[in-house]
């Protein structure tokens, strides 16, 4: 017995020291992200661009004069370093795109300037001309320090904050933004950018003397009929006889194809330089001077011409060439005049319950239920030989289920109406919820293997109503069974919940009551009819090797948890939930112990768990504030499907090339079960390579405004959604579940 005790003890106390260590580990590991985290961020990454701030104060923030602060000029830039064959635009974008727009916050007496833009380049993409930068560019702007300035006592620096916009474009173009900060100290000078700095000033264009300002003959531009004939003064001689690149600064007046083509317009008469374009046919602006920038080489310079002459009639403006506006025209009638397949544009509300209905009892068959049915088996043959109980769970279970959808419906449909952009399953893009979800299976399991019993570690008085009450038991497994279906649509479910997104709230909640009882019929049913509890297996010793052996569907839905996490908080989140639900089984099993053992190891168990989640834990949720489109949490690893993004269909259907699209997200378990029995095998991608479709994935693991927004237009408000558009046709969405050949037949209408 001494020896025991001894050994008792050692074990405690060894234990203890282990645990101190890992503390120490783990607290300078979350020392160092915490670190890392609080960093000021100057730089912002994509796929597409490296977008970085930079300032330049070589003469200091102030000027100091008798104690007295004097106007200076400070230098701000955000550079942009695009990718191979990918560009931003410049402030006349051209045919099509927008120019990088920068939104500063100050302190009070710092004035910002407007971009001083490098003269751009011609970039052509099929029919049309655009206008922007390719590689790296600065656009740098200055900054007026004006004596209104303090800086405070505590802090001495000028903090600079930005959020930028940019659109990003090689054949598609992608919407992107940043938010960066900076702090410039105001004691000493900031030239660590000089070299970026003077070359973006090199490439900026440099002023005409003469013009309308100037002293020498002024430039003009002379209307005559639909074309607009510029004659510039006070070039450069060195200039005369060289063809010149022009760009005009204001946006819808000339037709930038014959721009891009403009050498043949082109003439230089002595020391006068001329050149004669066409107007846009959709001509919005009647400019009185307009700015013009020439190119040589990688010199350029600027002048504001004075325009003589009246105007034709200015044309309704459009936003993108006749030719592109026309196809896309064309592709929105199709789809506001289609008929889609499966999609609610004619239900009625009875239609709407109807498939509410049978979709829930599909919901049954899907895979994300399994992990509960394993609960009802287990509930199911405990009351086997009990028909008063065998019924109460019924009707209990059916409770839990239909309310637990009711409050879920309700609780969607308050956020939607809030502004919110949020589908069905919304609760499984926040990690907080998979991560509680995780903790709660893990605890379940462990129960159901035998690891602890709920009587052991519950108060006395708890457990004692429990056992008073089991019918509580089979009310929570309805709510659990709502909690882990929902993020799966069955068959019929997306079309009538698509269609109560547009009814009156009582209404719509009809149709989430109608999902929940679909759900809970075939229990309730078989909880009511004799010849199920017959056929039932009597209660005997092979129940807990049963009970044993549920515990694995548990932890199969454990490990899927933990892979959404990681898709939506990266490895640090899946491992920080890992090592949180480790401590949980040692915890659970230090309560389960009896004598002194269970409070040693009990406080010690709660102590680390604790500190683990105040440590690691933010690392669960450290990226949940990143939308999908810019983190791109879905993996894609065939190289024929590519990222989503909104507006791309428009783009491919331009071009005349059929798109299909898979709406998914790694908390759909369906969404994974297609993609693995249908979508990769190699004779569907065959038949997609044979019809030249293009593959696009919308990974909606994360909120997505955009995503959420696009299933809306289809009249969905789930996933998975699949979706085949043609040129021309109207858009097919697939059923929920698909096979080869339901993918094959839709390739077949088109």
């Amino acid at each position: 017995m001494l020896y025991f005790r001894t050994f008792q003890r050692t074990s405690v106390k060894l234990l203890f020291a282990i645990n101190l260590i890992a503390l120490q580990l783990i607290n300078t590991s979350a020392n160092a992200q915490f670190t890392s985290k609080n960093e000021v961020k100057t730089i912002v990454t994509t796929e597409r661009v490296r977008a970085e701030l930079m300032a330049h104060a070589p003469q200091g923030v102030t000027a100091s004069n008798d104690d007295k602060i004097t106007p200076n000029t400070v230098w701000i830039g955000l550079q942009l370093a695009h990718q191979p064959k990918w560009h931003t635009y410049w402030k006349n974008s051209g045919d099509s795109g927008l120019p990088t727009q920068l939104t500063w916050s100050l302190p009070v007496g710092v004035l910002a300037g407007d971009i001083a833009w490098p003269a751009p380049q011609k970039i052509k993409i099929g029919s049309l001309t655009n206008f922007g930068y390719e590689g790296t560019v600065l656009l740098a702007v200055p900054l007026t320090i004006t004596p209104a300035f303090k800086p405070s006592l505590l802090n001495s620096n000028l903090d600079i904050k930005l959020k930028a916009q940019w659109l990003v474009c090689k054949e598609e173009c992608i919407p992107e933004e940043g938010e960066f900060a900076l702090s410039i100290p105001t004691k000493g000078s900031t030239a660590i950018n000089s070299a970026a700095f003077a070359a973006a000033f090199r490439a900026q264009p440099k002023p005409i003397v003469g013009g309308v300002a100037g002293n020498m003959p002024a430039s003009r531009a002379l209307i005559d009929g639909n074309v607009l004939k510029f004659e510039l003064q006070g070039l450069p001689a060195e200039l005369r006889g060289k063809t010149l690149d022009f760009y005009p600064e204001t946006t819808e007046v000339l037709d930038n194809s014959a721009i891009s083509s403009g050498a043949s317009q082109q003439a230089w008469q002595g020391a006068v330089w001329r050149i004669s374009l066409p107007l846009s046919s959709q001509r919005s602006q009647s400019p009185e001077i307009m700015p013009v920038v020439l190119k040589s080489g990688d010199q350029a310079w600027r002048a504001e011409v004075a325009v003589q002459g009246a105007w034709p009639k200015v044309a309704a403006a459009a936003t993108v060439s006749p030719g592109l506006a026309a196809a896309l025209a064309e592709n929105k009638v199709a789809v506001q005049n289609a008929n889609l397949t499966a999609a609610p544009i004619n239900l009625t509300l009875f239609a709407a319950l109807l498939g509410a209905l049978l979709g829930g009892m599909i919901l049954n068959l899907m895979p994300c239920v399994f992990p509960v049915l394993a609960l009802k088996v287990v509930s199911f043959t405990k009351h086997a030989s009990d028909t008063q109980a065998h019924r109460r769970s019924g009707v209990a279970y059916f409770a839990g289920v239909v309310l637990s959808f009711v409050a879920l419906g309700a609780l969607f449909l308050a956020l939607r109406a809030a502004g919110e952009q949020l589908g069905w399953g919304f609760q499984l893009q926040n990690p907080l919820v998979v991560a509680g979800l995780a903790v709660l299976f893990t605890v379940l399991g462990m129960n159901l293997a035998g690891l602890f019993e709920f009587g052991s570690i519950l108060p006395s008085s708890v457990a004692a109503m429990r056992a008073k009450n089991p019918t509580v038991d089979s009310f929570l497994s309805g709510v659990l069974a709502v909690a882990v279906a929902s993020p799966c649509t069955a068959p019929f479910m997306g079309a009538s919940l698509g269609f109560a997104l547009g009814l009156p709230a009582w209404e719509a909640l009809l149709i989430f009551a109608a999902i929940g009882v679909g759900m809970a019929l075939p229990y309730v049913v078989a909880s009511f009819v004799p010849a199920v509890a017959r056929a039932l297996p009597r209660p005997g010793a092979w129940m807990d090797t049963f009970k044993k052996f549920m515990a694995f569907p548990m932890f199969a839905t454990v490990v899927w948890l933990v892979w959404v996490l990681g898709q939506q908080s990266g490895i640090d989140g899946a491992g920080a939930l890992l090592a949180i639900l480790l401590m949980l089984c040692m915890l659970l099993w230090a309560l389960s112990l009896h004598g002194k053992s269970k409070f040693y190891f009990a406080i010690i168990s709660i102590a680390v768990l604790a500190y683990m989640t105040t440590a690691i834990g933010v690392n669960i949720i450290k990226n949940a504030d990143i939308p999908a489109a810019s983190a791109q949490t879905g993996e894609i690893t065939d190289e024929r499907w590519q990222a989503w993004e909104p507006g791309r269909v428009d783009q491919l259907l331009a071009k005349g090339q059929p798109v299909f699209v898979d709406f998914t997200a790694a908390w759909c378990v369906t969404c994974q079960f297609n993609k693995k029995s249908t979508l990769s095998k190699p004779e569907l991608l065959a038949e997609f390579d044979a019809k030249k479709v293009q593959l696009l994935r919308a990974d909606w693991t994360r909120r997505d405004p955009a995503i959420g927004a696009a299933l809306r237009d289809l009249g969905r408000s789930g996933v998975p959604v699949y979706v085949l558009y043609a040129p021309g046709k109207a858009p097919q969405v697939l059923s929920e579940i698909i096979s080869v050949d339901d993918v094959k037949a839709a390739l077949g209408k088109m």
